[in-house]
């Protein structure tokens, strides 16, 4: 062994274990070692998807793909022609792990369980005789001559010819000075795919209701996602507000997440044609009460909601509302203000916003263009996607490909 190349991955997580595993795997020769600061592998990869680990996304164009990342969209593009969603589908299969697509596109294994894909990696590890060392947080990183030499908070050092860092959104080492020692610019972290709170608000006593398609936009802001949304007891959840965090990250941090957003609950009409509509409903339905019918197809709960909130009468039928309630009614369905105050984190897949800088970074290998032997995987680098496996899928590319880069200087 002590002759032997020698590899060590900083971080136990999906990047790093697809790194160290697909390294080892082609390099027979090469000495690998995961170090993980926690006493746990693959907490991630534990808890996505409820427990059933959203592992990718059945999205089969680059050009499609690339639109699913606020940050290092043009950074993917180019390593996504290495290894994309088809690729890393058929190495789970190669390895009797298949995966199922859902209605959304999110795809998961067919045993609906997170454990099958930890026990695929792990089992991988065992297999190319992987060293895993737990309870090992990593302070500091020198580079002496051609080796890189690793501090532990325990005092002790390691040392390897090559170094792959896949410690995720928030390593400590980032916030020291190893990495700007060794040439790489760091944008702070900041947190991303996040939920609304909306505190004090009557629309928290829907929690619970969901509409389908919903249209949220972020006042003051060239940012606006659709999708479902949820309302939920603190504020609001749900695709269209966990893609409108992840495209705003930045932008919210810096208001310190106090911001108002608007609400369409109808995306199919903005004011001027649901005017017209409403004109055209006053005449069909004249003499049924509005709160009766709802013409629009959203939750019972939402809709009596909305006609409260419009000062529309219980009793008061289409033909006799009055202009104001009807005003009110239009403006509530498609542009209803809320405001946001803090946020909260989405379950237990937090994402952040910000890492290394891709420019440092060869897309093609994921090597340091500051540092030969030095690589980077995962979440570490200034790259993020919405939630849907897009952000497992960066981990999976860029891990590959990192294992590649590495093999190819062994």
């Amino acid at each position: 062994m002590v002759n032997k190349p020698h590899l060590i991955v900083i971080g136990g997580g999906a990047a790093g274990f697809f790194c160290a595993v697909n390294a080892a795997r082609l390099c027979p020769h090469l000495q690998v070692t995961i170090v993980e600061k926690t006493n746990k592998l693959l907490s991630k990869v534990k808890v996505s998807g409820g427990g059933r680990c959203n592992v990718t996304h059945a999205c089969f164009s680059i050009a499609d793909m690339v639109k699913k990342y606020p940050r290092g969209n043009n950074f993917l593009k180019k390593a996504f022609h290495h290894f994309f969603t088809t690729d890393t589908i058929q190495w789970f299969n190669d390895r009797g792990v298949p995966l199922k697509t859902e209605a959304d596109g999110r795809m998961f294994p067919t045993t609906n369980t997170s454990q099958t894909i930890i026990d695929c990696l792990l089992k991988e590890a065992n297999k190319y005789h992987i060293q895993i060392m737990l309870s090992t947080d990593v302070v500091d990183i020198q580079k002496i001559n051609s080796n890189w030499q690793l501090h532990t908070a325990t005092g002790n050092s390691l040392q390897a010819q090559f170094l792959c860092i896949a410690t995720g959104g928030t390593p400590k080492i980032m916030q020291g000075s190893s990495l700007a020692a060794l040439g790489h610019s760091v944008a702070s972290p900041v947190p991303s795919l996040f939920t609304f709170n909306i505190p004090n608000h009557t629309i928290t006593q829907l929690m619970g209701v969901s509409v389908s398609n919903a249209v949220v936009k972020i006042e003051g802001e060239k940012i606006e996602q659709q999708g479902p949304l949820l309302i939920t007891h603190w504020g609001m959840s749900g695709p269209s507000v966990l893609k409108s965090s992840a495209f705003g990250a930045l932008i919210l941090a810096q208001k310190n997440y106090d911001f108002t957003i608007i609400v369409n609950w109808l995306p199919s009409f903005n004011e001027t044609t649901l005017r017209h509509k409403v004109l055209s409903l006053r005449l069909q339905m004249a003499t049924t009460k509005v709160k009766n019918k709802n013409p629009f197809l959203l939750p019972i709960r939402l809709w009596e909601y909305l006609l409260q909130q419009s000062t529309v009468p219980d009793e008061v039928t289409w033909a006799d509302m009055p202009a104001k309630a009807q005003n009110l009614l239009i403006k509530n369905l498609c542009s209803q203000p809320f405001a946001v105050k803090g946020k909260t984190t989405f379950k237990e897949e937090f994402v952040t916003a910000g890492g290394v800088h891709t420019d440092d970074i060869d897309a093609n290998t994921m090597q340091s263009k500051k540092q030969k032997g030095l690589f980077f995987a995962g979440e570490v680098v200034n790259v993020d996607g919405v939630t849907g496996g897009f952000n497992f899928q960066n981990a999976w590319t860029t891990g590959w490909l990192a294992a590649n880069g590495i093999a190819a200087q062994v």
